[in-house]
């Protein structure tokens, strides 16, 4: 196990040295992907060593979080009785919260692991409803930060970053829409189609920067595209895009939806007579 010379009871006030110490271990983490080899590696303010966790355990995106139970569960499997710092084995505590599919809830259960908690470093996952209000918590309280499961695209721009800056105490691992764009064209090229799809986005940060970079890249492989844009999250009638991809004989659809918006999207579609051959809708 890693082990570190700072005695993890010290005082408070050198609680920010401990918290980069933290921040630098975090680089090179790839987050929820390999979370047993964080936590043996990171080190603590306090007698216990605390892991703050934020998902989606209820809310539209809840499927999300369907196996943060057997996840986290393994996790204190591998820890055990604990990690040793400075030849002194420490026991781990993962306290988790439930962001309710909710940025603001996000954001609220953030502050208070940081706050009330008093975690060492937070992870976040499942889209941007959850990781971007996580991290800029974090960011903002100068807390290590490592979240995953949102295209890298939608965490990053989605929080205003600056490339030639980036961020000093939040670290993402996550593919983006460039990469998924090349993964859903290749399952498209299963079928025989007209190579017309028909896009629609949700206006948050995922559907903003899936509008930004999946049209371009969809063009450039001969897809003719018809593209609805944003539509608000409370959407409940899709009529006019649908008759939009009518009128231009759309095959393809794909989009990015809650999964109730989607199911009141396809519904409507059954209803009005729209039945593409493929569809494919994110999140």
């Amino acid at each position: 196990m890693a082990e570190f010379d700072n005695d993890p009871s010290e005082n408070t006030a050198n609680a920010n040295g401990r918290r980069k110490a933290i921040k630098t271990l975090a680089v090179g983490a790839t987050a929820l992907a390999a979370p047993a080899l964080m936590l043996k590696t990171a080190h603590g303010a306090s007698k216990t060593i605390k892991i703050g966790f934020v998902s989606p355990k209820t809310g539209p995106i809840a499927a999300f979080a369907e196996a943060d139970d057997f996840v986290i569960a393994g996790v204190k499997r591998a820890i055990g009785k604990g990690i040793t710092v400075g030849g002194t084995l420490y026991p781990v505590e993962i306290v988790y919260k439930d962001s309710q599919s909710n940025p603001n809830r996000a954001a609220e259960v953030t502050s208070q692991l940081i706050n009330n908690d008093k975690c060492d470093i937070i992870l976040g996952s499942s889209t941007s409803d959850t990781v971007n209000p996580v991290a800029s918590t974090c960011e903002l309280a100068g807390v290590p930060c490592v979240t995953s499961d949102n295209p890298w695209q939608a965490y990053f721009f989605g929080r205003k970053g600056d490339p030639k800056k980036g961020f000093e105490w939040t670290y993402h691992f996550f593919w983006g829409f460039d990469t998924i764009a090349q993964v859903f064209m290749n399952m498209w090229g299963s079928l025989p189609t007209n190579k017309t799809v028909g896009l629609l986005f949700s206006n948050d940060p995922d559907g903003i920067a899936a509008n930004e970079g999946l049209p371009k890249d969809y063009q450039a492989k001969g897809f003719k595209v018809v593209n609805q844009g944003l539509y608000t999250g409370n959407t409940n009638d899709f009529s006019a895009q649908i008759a939009a991809f009518k009128k231009e004989n759309v095959e393809i659809v794909m989009g990015v939806f809650v999964p109730p918006a989607f199911a009141q999207f396809w519904t409507q579609c059954g209803q009005q007579g729209f039945h593409p051959k493929i569809a494919t809708p994110a999140k």
